[in-house]
């Protein structure tokens, strides 16, 4: 039933602008988690005795985590992906990343899209500065690239000497957070994908994150932003999606798509 109500509540789909340059498009996008040993009981060694008798095979959940969902999004845009926890939006950023395989449907772009998030592979056992180095490479930057943009990466995140030296574990989770989106902001990227990058820091890094993020879009490609602090995609974005239980709930002005979602949410 809940189903149901959900899909009455989904809007139609925004008509296509044929005069724009489309950079992604998600098509009928489904996507399927399939979690295996879902309501087993018992530990680790109690779990090996089974299988070795060949006993009890581990249960399969599958959990639906995105329906059927479909926009375009257009060069040089910033779009907003908001919802409450578990409605889908992690999951939307990283099937568009290429990390996840749709079950239905597909997602196309038009270059290389880079997912960078709270969790993004950075190594806590070296420092700082040897993660930038590798982020830089890892990233296609050549050494000399990657020499140049040193400095500018140290001063955008914020890290002077010797906090650079020490390990990415001594940070706090607001200086890891500054270091990632620094090394991923050093390069122009086709599309990025921001998840919740931007909810540690000051107001003085969120500002300059912002700026950061309008020079991309005018640079090249187009930028998602996944975040729950609404004043930050309102500033940010020039497009809102909303998403609720994998289902596309709103798309269009960030105003009008905030306002409502804030609306739904008080009741």
């Amino acid at each position: 039933m809940a189903d149901t109500k959900v899909k009455e509540a989904v809007i139609e789909q925004p008509v296509i602008d044929r005069t724009r340059e489309p950079i992604v498009v998600v098509d009928d996008l489904h996507v399927v988690y399939r979690v295996y040993g879902a309501g087993g009981q018992g530990n680790a060694a109690s779990a090996f005795a089974r299988i070795l008798r060949r006993e009890n095979r581990p249960t399969m959940k599958e959990v639906h985590a995105i329906k059927g969902m479909s926009f375009v999004a257009y060069r040089g845009e910033a779009v907003g992906v908001i919802g409450s926890n578990g409605s889908g939006k992690s999951t939307l950023l990283q099937a568009i990343a290429g990390l996840l395989p749709p079950d239905q449907g597909g997602v196309y772009t038009d270059g290389q899209p880079s997912l960078l998030g709270v969790n993004a592979a950075l190594m806590k056992d070296l420092t700082g500065e040897r993660n930038i180095v590798l982020g830089c490479l890892a990233m296609g930057l050549t050494p000399k690239e990657t020499k140049d943009k040193y400095g500018e990466i140290v001063d955008f995140a914020g890290l002077k000497e010797p906090f650079i030296q020490y390990p990415m574990r001594t940070y706090s989770s607001g200086m890891g957070a500054r270091l990632r989106f620094a090394i991923a902001a050093a390069k122009t990227h086709d599309v990025l994908l921001i998840d919740e990058a931007l909810a540690t820091g000051d107001a003085g890094f969120k500002l300059k994150s912002q700026r950061r993020i309008e020079e991309l879009r005018e640079e090249a490609g187009a930028v998602f932003l996944v975040a729950h602090q609404l004043d930050v995609v309102g500033e940010t974005c020039d497009r809102v999606i909303w998403i609720e239980d994998g289902q596309l709930r709103m798309d269009g002005d960030p105003a009008e798509v905030i306002g409502a979602y804030t609306e739904a949410t008080r009741k």
